[in-house]
């Protein structure tokens, strides 16, 4: 297809002509941002057409027996028990399904001993790398939705200007975000109590605080308000802000921006938990390193600063192998550095990089929005089971986090 000469101007190479002495100006640019925005757009409405807005999928009885440890017979005689939701039968086959609420009235009740006890408050997870395209704001997303499906409460913060967290919430950063619905308003000190930011989303037992390109004017705030006010410890700003909620959730996930910055850092002081996806590659493996360098360094500098004894520590920590190629030969040995590495606090699970997760990342989903995959079932279930085993580590870590003393994030 032939690309308009229009839009060829700041490009002349590609039109074989000699290069312009005009430069691109701010006018250009805010044109080029216009066009890629109306392309979002034009993307979004076909992929979630007809009411460009994305709905959770339904599940069968042996989705929801799975979940519940039990198998479909009994799913159908507790059924008749009349005290759990009995879901509905399809008008063709007669078949059951069930929606997401009613799934996770089931997995509450089935899954008792690992619901958050009374008196605990909600464990908060920070995932995060300092290099972008690690599969991040995937793993965020499946890990708010596998939790949710285990029956907790989950409220997901998106802290990257990018916000591709809340993309994959159905919602457009630039179009239906506004400032009040960010963590802006936490870091500039017009808020301190972060509820103002949480809504409901398409999927039930998931509530969001989104981010937008503007949240970049955090990182100016952030500084600003230490300078000015003696009193407020910038790191601590989000974990403050969260108090009075970690009483309302079970899980708080916190997707950040792919660098250490202020808002970063606010997110790693707020939680309990950091899970850092980490693809077998020398660059991401390389990337990963000065992360943990960087992050010593703040750390012991921040506890100085700190009053008393309120010094960081963290309940657990988790390196995650993202986007497993097994075709690429440098694979197994960058493997073998990262496990000889991080040793016991590598997980023992790898995702995939399969065609189901770059399919489902282009339609602004993750493999379990999916109500009915198109490829081979084989594939599918290969990246479901990685992130199905991915989540329970997780969901233990939690688990055991409530039966532990109170970690540095509360």
């Amino acid at each position: 297809m032939a690309v308009p000469s229009s839009q060829l101007l700041g490009n002349p190479v590609a039109t074989g002509q000699e290069p312009r002495s005009a430069t691109i100006d701010m006018a250009r640019i805010a044109s080029l941002a216009t066009r890629a925005g109306s392309m979002v757009e034009q993307i979004r409405g076909r992929l979630l057409a007809p009411e460009a807005r994305k709905t959770a999928p339904t599940y069968s009885t042996a989705q929801l027996a799975a979940l519940c440890g039990v198998d479909k017979a009994h799913i159908s005689y507790r059924i008749t028990k009349d005290d759990l939701p009995a879901g509905r039968l399809t008008p063709a086959g007669g078949k059951r399904i069930f929606e997401l609420s009613e799934m996770r009235s089931w997995t509450r009740a089935y899954r008792e001993d690992k619901m958050r006890p009374a008196g605990k408050k909600a464990i908060t997870i920070s995932v995060g790398n300092f290099k972008g395209g690690v599969a991040k704001t995937t793993t965020s997303m499946v890990l708010a939705q596998g939790l949710s499906l285990r029956g907790h409460r989950v409220l997901a913060i998106d802290t990257d200007p990018q916000g591709s967290l809340t993309t994959l919430h159905g919602l457009l950063p630039e179009a239906e975000i506004s400032e009040e619905m960010t963590i802006g308003p936490l870091c500039d000190g017009t808020e301190s109590d972060i509820r103002y930011a949480i809504r409901s989303t398409y999927w039930d037992g998931i509530d969001l605080v989104a981010a937008a390109p503007f949240l970049f004017s955090a990182e100016f705030a952030l500084p600003a308000r230490q300078m000015q006010e003696s009193s407020v410890e910038f790191w601590n700003v989000l974990n403050d802000g969260l108090e009075s909620v970690r009483d309302l959730y079970d899980v708080i996930v916190i997707d950040t921006p792919p660098s250490l910055s202020y808002v970063t850092i606010n997110a790693l002081w707020a939680s309990n938990g950091i899970v850092v996806p980490v693809p077998p590659s020398g660059l991401d493996f390389a990337s990963s390193a000065q992360f943990w360098s960087l992050l010593a360094d703040l750390g012991s500098n921040l506890d100085k600063q700190g009053k008393g004894a309120r010094k960081k520590a963290f309940d657990f920590l988790h390196v995650l192998l993202s986007r497993v190629d097994q075709a690429d030969p440098a694979m197994p040995a960058v493997r073998q550095w990262i496990q000889a590495t991080y040793g016991e606090y590598t997980l023992p699970v790898e995702i995939p990089k399969t065609s189901v997760t770059s399919n489902k990342a282009a339609e602004f989903a993750t493999v379990y929005d999916v109500q009915k995959y198109e490829g081979a079932a084989k594939t599918y279930k290969r990246a479901v089971d990685a992130y199905d085993a991915f989540v329970d580590l997780v969901e233990q870590s939690v688990v055991g986090a409530w039966h532990e003393p109170a970690g540095g994030g509360r």
